[in-house]
This record gives C-alpha cells, sequence and structure tokens, in this order.
C-alpha cells in the first residue's frame, strides 16, 4: 500500500535526482522509495555506516546538510502550498 509524504529538499538537487530517475525509467517517487528500501534493509548505528554507492554522489554534489529545526504546523502548511503554486 502506498502512502504520502512531504519532503523538502535543495531544487537542484531535486532536478537532478529526476533526471537520473528518468534516465532509469523510473519516477523519483519509485527512486526516493528504492533509496529508502535500501537504508532501512540493514541495521545501520550511525549514518556513517550507510555505504553511498557512485550514484548516489552523482545525483548530489556536496556536503549533505541535516536540517533538524522543528517547523511548526502552520508553516510547514505555508511552505507546501507555495511549493505548489510554482508547478
Amino acid at each position: 500500500m502506498d502512502a504520502k509524504i512531504t519532503l523538502s529538499f535543495n531544487a537542484d538537487v531535486i532536478e537532478k535526482a529526476k533526471e537520473f530517475a528518468n534516465s532509469h525509467n523510473m519516477s523519483l517517487s519509485r527512486l526516493t522509495e528504492f533509496l529508502y528500501g535500501q537504508l532501512t534493509h540493514n541495521n545501520y548505528k550511525t549514518l556513517h555506516d550507510l555505504p553511498i554507492s557512485d550514484w548516489v554522489s552523482m545525483v548530489a554534489e556536496g556536503p549533505a546538510e541535516y536540517i533538524t529545526t522543528r517547523k511548526k504546523p502552520k508553516d510547514l502548511k505555508a511552505i507546501y502550498y507555495q511549493s505548489r503554486k510554482k508547478k
């Protein structure tokens, strides 16, 4: 059963990920699902334990940013609606 989630990424990373997914005949959603499946398949203790393939490095450039600040639901809603207007 599929479930929907909302994620925020750097726009350049999203574009590169879409291109990568398209070049492999899959949607960005399925690519993301595949990556999460790979991450959760094993019991990694830290982010540094994750095996990062070369193709993942092709999608993202530069060091990873882990933004852990919590946003209020009202702010998340505004961000979501703003992102939908751009399409």
